[in-house]
């Protein structure tokens, strides 16, 4: 009788701990979902004397991971670094052929020209870590 009540006990706390485990889990990707869809970011771009400049932080990645900016202007994309070591340290544009080690810390410059209409798509060195700016009229 005894080993039947304790066998019990212990599957209603393996399920409650299942169901807690469950619900956490979801709640955290209800936590992660809105952040995931809140791509864009239009506060890392700003015009000064007539150019178009682009920021974006490279650590463990690049941050935003989308920006929009406006096409057909000159464009520089400023790239931050403070304390990188990993491979974000390393950008690559294969549709512009640019590939640029960046320093450990600083700032990078790369001119952009006077980018078209549509999306330019970075990464890393690794390929591990993408953005893109989204170009419109």
């Amino acid at each position: 009788m005894k080993s039947t009540i304790f066998s019990i006990i212990i599957v209603i706390i393996l399920i409650g701990g299942a169901i807690f485990l469950t619900s956490s889990k979801s709640k955290e990707g209800s936590v992660k979902q809105p952040e995931s869809k809140i791509t864009e970011n239009i506060n890392n771009v700003s015009i000064v004397d007539g150019k178009q400049i682009i920021e974006i932080k490279a650590k463990g990645g690049y941050t935003p991971r989308v920006s929009v900016a406006k096409a057909n202007i000159p464009t520089i994309l400023r790239f931050d670094t403070n304390g990188t070591f990993d491979c974000s340290s390393s950008v690559r544009i294969p549709s512009m052929n640019i590939s640029k080690i960046l320093p450990n810390s600083g700032t990078t410059d790369i001119d952009l020209g006077n980018p078209k209409l549509g999306t330019l798509q970075g990464t890393c060195g690794m390929g591990m870590y993408p953005f893109e700016i989204n170009f419109q009229g």
